[in-house]
């Protein structure tokens, strides 16, 4: 694997609607990311990564771009943007934005150029079919539910849309359509991005010809997830070694993809020396449980689970690339409460999680409020409710027979919005996001987790985090911390999870108790030196052989 500016690196992800309001409208802006900088540079935070602030209607929460070019008024001007990217490059940090050209907003200028002439040129940048038979041109099911066909008024055709009905998919297959996108992407390079976070990319190539395309239902509704249409859709390998070569490749510029279920030999292809992006996301844990039938059929994910799928990510990514570690993102419940057994949730288990995160061989992305520890949140009622992820899911579950309880019981645990309550930086009202009314509740608990109560006390979790970072770039560890492989040890061993980063001339040994009881655990040579610790005390039973207290971590030298 060849070196990288990056590798070393330490990410944060910034949703702006939730961050920082200086406003009082109840929505964050950018200038309360500027504002924050200096708070995220002594986190020890190099790159960040936006979720998207482009002008939207935020159908989906800003992921419809109506323009790529102009910043929504909600989050600021492009005047800010500059002076964002201005004062990122004062303190040596790297902004990347959300790139996010699957789809558009149905209030773009192209659709609604394509609307008025959908046999036009604009009409070819969407999958525009002709009605089958009086109905939809097939059988898909959105991502968000319903049907992925729209139809067009006054006309026999509907428009594809894989995500929200207010998000039309753009057609890959349109040569002039990637020549727009790769001209808006090096735009953005030139005006001094870093890169790129790509969002949903795997599904710009579709199974072609879409129109009469089924599957086998796979709910009551007699439609299929259109997940299993890309299993039929080869090629996109071809729109991204394209996309790279006119865009990124010209800038040294860093992308992370949001990939699943690539095969165990695309991962060359996708992050290897001559990869389509610098990194990937490691999904393996989050997608752990899911279930076709919908979020009210997950099945838990058990701190052995969670061990097991963090060690086959390693093995399979191995040394071909860098991947990127995530505890939590914006499309998932927050990490704490989900990998955590339930009434386990302390500062030591949230210490503990985060050190196997930064300890695993990737990049760490942080995720806002994840540095202290923000958990999800006991939504009162569906109405509480904002994500539309969730309030269809919950649909599903009442139509699979459970009671309005149970469907939000269920799905409320799983929520995005659990990851998307305003950030807690004290316990003034509203946590001090805004003088105004939250645009999404604030978690009630955030007068106890908060960063003014965290930042000057040297045990906090916040504390800890810095030392994460700081660890990460210790000239005495780096090099085995970014580029040591890693290798399990006593990966059978209920409740333990232990590894090893193995440099060329060190060996660091974590070891993690995923348990509130006390274990005891043989150490495979002596221990030279403890580098780090979430707990106060080591006890060490012989030279050999450690008693690790209730989500204990350690990490040893050897």
């Amino acid at each position: 694997m060849n070196k990288k500016w990056w590798h070393d690196k330490v990410a944060y992800q910034i949703y702006p609607k939730s961050f920082k309001d200086t406003t009082g409208s109840g929505i964050g802006d950018l200038r309360g990311i500027i504002d924050k900088l200096d708070y995220l540079k002594d986190l020890g935070v190099d790159i960040i990564w936006l979720s998207p602030c482009y002008s939207s209607p935020l159908a989906d929460q800003g992921y419809d771009v109506s323009d790529y070019y102009n910043i929504d008024p909600r989050f600021g001007t492009m005047d800010d943007m500059d002076e964002l990217l201005v004062e990122a490059k004062k303190r040596d940090m790297y902004i990347l934005m959300d790139l996010v050209v699957n789809h558009c907003s149905d209030e773009h200028e192209w659709f609604k150029k394509a609307l008025e002439d959908p046999e036009g040129e604009y009409g070819k940048y969407f999958y525009i079919e002709e009605a089958v038979d009086g109905h939809e041109p097939n059988n898909w099911r959105s991502y968000f539910g319903g049907s992925v066909w729209e139809p067009i008024p006054g006309t026999n055709k509907y428009y594809l849309h894989l995500f929200h009905k207010k998000q039309p998919d753009l057609n890959w297959e349109n040569p002039k359509l990637r020549a727009e996108i790769y001209k808006m992407i090096n735009w953005w390079l030139d005006k001094g991005l870093a890169g790129f976070r790509i969002d949903a990319i795997i599904n710009i190539k579709k199974a072609l010809p879409i129109s009469g395309r089924n599957y086998p239902a796979d709910r009551g509704d007699g439609l299929v997830s259109c997940h299993y249409m890309l299993k039929d859709a080869f090629g996109v390998g071809d729109f991204l070694s394209e996309m790279k070569n006119e865009t990124f490749a010209k800038y040294d510029a860093f992308t992370v993809g949001e990939v699943f279920d690539e095969h165990e030999d695309e991962i060359p292809l996708f992050i290897g020396n001559n990869g389509y992006f610098s990194s990937k996301f490691d999904f393996n844990e989050t997608t752990f449980g899911r279930s076709p039938k919908g979020w009210y059929d997950f099945i838990g994910i058990t701190p052995d689970d969670y061990r097991d799928r963090c060690f086959e990510t390693q093995a399979k990514v191995n040394d071909i690339g860098m991947i990127s570690t995530i505890i939590e993102n914006h499309d998932e419940p927050r990490g704490v409460s989900h990998y955590i057994p339930e009434g386990e949730c302390s500062d030591t288990s949230k210490k503990f999680l985060g050190t196997m995160q930064f300890m695993l061989r990737g990049l760490p992305f942080i995720y806002q409020g994840q540095e202290i520890g923000m958990e999800n949140v006991d939504f009162p009622s569906i109405e509480d409710i904002n994500d539309i992820s969730t309030l269809d899911e919950y649909q599903i579950a009442l139509d699979a027979g459970l009671s309005p309880k149970a469907a939000f019981d269920a799905v409320k645990k799983f929520s995005r919005d659990n990851s998307r309550t305003p950030f807690h930086w004290d316990k003034s009202p509203n946590a001090g996001f805004t003088t105004g009314t939250p645009w999404l509740m604030v978690n009630p608990n955030y007068e106890r987790i908060n960063v003014a109560s965290q930042i000057n006390d040297p045990d906090s979790v916040l504390s800890y985090y810095k030392k994460l970072t700081a660890l990460r770039k210790n000239p005495k560890y780096s090099e085995t911390i970014v580029y040591g492989k890693t290798v399990p040890y006593l990966e059978d061993t209920h409740n333990l999870m232990a590894f090893m980063r193995q440099g060329e001339n060190q060996t660091l040994l974590v070891l993690g108790n995923f348990s509130t009881k006390t274990q005891n655990v043989k150490l495979p040579s002596a221990c030279r030196n403890v580098v780090l610790n979430n707990i106060e005390d080591v006890n060490f039973i012989s030279d050999n052989e450690i008693c690790l207290e209730g989500y204990q971590v350690l990490v040893i030298e050897l």
